[in-house]
């Protein structure tokens, strides 16, 4: 590839340094999916500028303006603290008509409601858990024939923020407990969906028109605490020292039939169509006991971290880093267009 400019969007908090030295691995892990960007890029010869956005435009125009980048890679998870606020920086961009990586806004929109992507995969035959959304300022009633016990999380928010132990509920006096904090403490609606006993598994897909499924990956619970449940709590998925206490690591699959590993590749594509993603997502299953693989969420624009699931399974399929970090840049330039090297 080329010497390219890229302007990488950050939120202002994570702009990385430029060593990770006297830094601890906790602080590390805050900004570790900017600093291997960063530096992966720079190493390859390209001019990467990080720029820190918050809650104002501006700043990426005069940047887009005034040093004319030949793409913009967005890292951005909110804007304004809202993270359904994505779609309109990758929005924003598209009126600019700047090249950008990842999701288009479209995608991002249909992804980002948990109701909605379910709702959407439902009607393409794929197994979703039931669920009930529970909006702001409403009286919690749990349908009939929702039963317990349900696993309650935000509506939009992503990345298992809001998500712990509690958040598996077992009695209707523990749901509204729950949604109650989703309400007052995350802000946004709740959705409380059947909890599937069973594997934590992922499948990202990397494309636009034509895409590469990567293999199935499977999140692990090593040596939990005697009556956890296993799911992917926000200090299973980002604490350090707890992930190390517990033994959770990542990697692929074991023990997984190759017919039904096909089949969850397979589904992955069909989610990633019928929500117009495009870029780069990672798509999440639940296997059940009975070898049912159930659709749980996509995430778009996922962490691209050089040790997080979406790269680890990359480079399992024979893509290393800086080669993933390439192909998301080409399939942004070349978005709408052929790209017959980025899928």
């Amino acid at each position: 590839m080329k010497r390219l400019r890229i302007l990488v969007l950050v939120h202002p908090d994570l702009i990385p340094p430029n060593s990770t030295k006297g830094y601890s691995e906790q602080e590390i892990n805050e900004w570790k999916t900017e600093y291997d960007v960063v530096k992966t890029l720079r190493g390859a010869g390209h001019e990467v500028r990080p720029l820190g956005v918050h809650d104002e435009l501006k700043p990426i125009r005069a940047e887009v303006e005034g040093w004319k980048p030949d793409v913009v890679l967005t890292l951005l998870e909110q804007f304004s603290g809202e993270a359904i606020y994505d779609q309109n920086v990758a929005s924003f961009l598209e009126l600019m008509h700047v090249p950008y990586t990842g999701c288009n806004p479209r995608g991002l929109v249909l992804a980002r409601g948990k109701d909605l992507c379910k709702t959407l995969a439902h009607y393409h035959r794929i197994p979703v858990p039931s669920f009930a959304v529970f909006p702001m300022h409403r009286k919690v009633r749990r349908p009939a024939r929702l039963a317990l016990p349900l696993i309650v999380k935000s509506l939009n928010e992503h990345g298992s923020y809001g998500i712990s132990q509690a958040s598996v509920v077992d009695t209707d006096a523990k749901l509204a407990e729950r949604v109650d904090f989703i309400h007052e403490r995350i802000g946004t609606a709740a959705i409380a969906e059947q909890y599937i006993k069973g594997r934590e598994l992922y499948v990202g897909v990397l494309g636009n028109d034509r895409m590469r499924v990567l293999p199935v990956w499977e999140l692990e619970f090593g040596n939990m605490a005697q009556g956890d449940w296993l799911i992917a709590t926000e200090k299973a998925k980002h604490d350090p020292d707890y992930q190390e206490r517990r033994g959770i690591l990542h990697g692929p699959a074991k023990n997984l039939a190759p017919d039904l590993s096909a089949r969850m590749q397979r589904m992955a594509k069909r989610i990633y169509r019928a929500l117009e993603l495009d870029g780069y997502a990672r798509i999440d299953f639940r296997l059940s006991a009975d070898g049912i693989p159930y659709f749980l969420e996509a995430n778009p624009n996922p962490e691209i971290a050089e040790s997080q699931e979406f790269a680890a399974a990359a480079r399992h399929d024979g893509i290393k880093y800086l080669d993933l970090l390439q192909r998301i840049l080409t399939l942004g330039m070349r978005r709408g267009g052929p790209s017959p090297s980025a899928d």
